[in-house]
């Protein structure tokens, strides 16, 4: 009896060993080696999805940056259409979440009524600014008409047939910002070049895209720059079948197409949320702003591989171009009244 006992006491003792060593090793998984437990960044994606080549892609390599650079947990939800997106934040609130991203304009509602209802958990959104906006929450916006500016000035320049294209996704005030953008961009380099317009009120059709895109270029325009996330795969596709040049958006698309695509407007999506997760991390979280950000911000720019394409002196005058714009000396217009001014 008194060895069966001692069996049994040494059991335990053999079982409770294997359960303390299996707690410390889950507590080390979720630190960062000094006991301090890891913030935890999660973003919901707009309907284009994480892969989507374009902003919500940029978004997901910031905060996969931001993971591996200041050591953060990330994660992301993906919408496959508007109703997902409470969902998703609720999920990621009862994922214990420290910051929860919305990627785009079409969740500003939905994010706004969640940070609300939900005032100790902290919130960003990229493409939206409110007029008040709690001490939770924070916008972050792009002066996209910059980098806008900056690429209608190259198809001004490069275009043979003094005719070129905008393809836009959704109407709203974002949009508005490449497509005047990007009109006085042209205009500023050559006023007798035609800009063709179209809007494919969506921001995934890639067959709309491409059918917009193959009408421009029969039209006889030679370049067509495309603000439409995944539509804009049909753009590029249609540059590619008819051997004329595009404009990618967002992020450098050059690899999607590397003999079409000239150039790209950034919209530095990635900078965005990596300088955020920072601040949080560091106990500066901007709740109740709008932190907007251009060419002086590092928040646009004109993608790095415009050189494989584009004219080294034309590049020159766009360096110069940057500059006034910084310095403030060239203002430009950011929707149909402002364009009207500027004009």
């Amino acid at each position: 009896m008194r060895k069966i006992l001692s069996f049994i006491l040494i059991l335990t003792l053999a079982m409770s060993t294997f359960l303390v060593g299996c707690g410390a090793g889950n507590e080390d998984s979720a630190d960062k080696g000094n006991g301090e437990a890891a913030l935890k960044v999660a973003m919901v994606t707009d309907v284009g999805g994480v892969n989507d080549q374009s902003f919500n892609q940029s978004a997901w390599e910031g905060l996969q940056r931001a993971q591996e650079e200041l050591g953060v947990t990330v994660s992301y939800k993906e919408s496959n259409q508007d109703a997902d997106y409470a969902p998703n934040m609720e999920q990621l609130l009862d994922e214990n979440n420290d910051l929860i991203w919305a990627i785009g304009f079409k969740m500003g509602d939905t994010i706004l009524a969640e940070a609300k209802n939900n005032p100790d958990q902290k919130y960003a959104i990229i493409d939206y600014a409110y007029e008040e906006t709690p001490e939770n929450l924070v916008g972050v916006v792009f002066k996209a008409e910059q980098a806008s500016f900056l690429v209608g000035y190259i198809a001004g320049k490069m275009t043979k047939t003094n005719k070129v294209g905008f393809v836009g996704g959704i109407e709203g005030v974002v949009i508005d910002g490449f497509d005047y953008g990007f009109q006085a961009g042209v205009k500023y380099a050559n006023p007798e070049v035609q800009v063709l317009r179209q809007y494919a009120e969506s921001f995934t059709d890639s067959a709309k895209g491409k059918a917009i895109a193959n009408s421009m270029y029969q039209d006889g325009a030679d370049i067509v720059f495309h603000a439409a996330g995944g539509v804009g795969d049909g753009v590029i596709e249609a540059a590619k079948e008819q051997g004329k040049y595009a404009i990618g958006v967002d992020r450098d698309q050059n690899d999607l197409a590397p003999d079409n695509v000239i150039t790209s407007a950034m919209k530095r999506v990635d900078n965005g949320m990596y300088n955020i997760t920072e601040q949080l991390k560091n106990g500066e979280f901007p709740g109740g702003q709008t932190v907007v950000l251009g060419l002086a911000e590092g928040g646009v720019d004109i993608a790095p591989t415009s050189d494989k394409h584009v004219p080294k002196e034309i590049l020159d005058e766009v360096a110069t171009l940057k500059q006034k714009i910084i310095d403030g000396e060239i203002n430009v217009p950011f929707n149909a009244e402002t364009f009207a001014q500027f004009k």
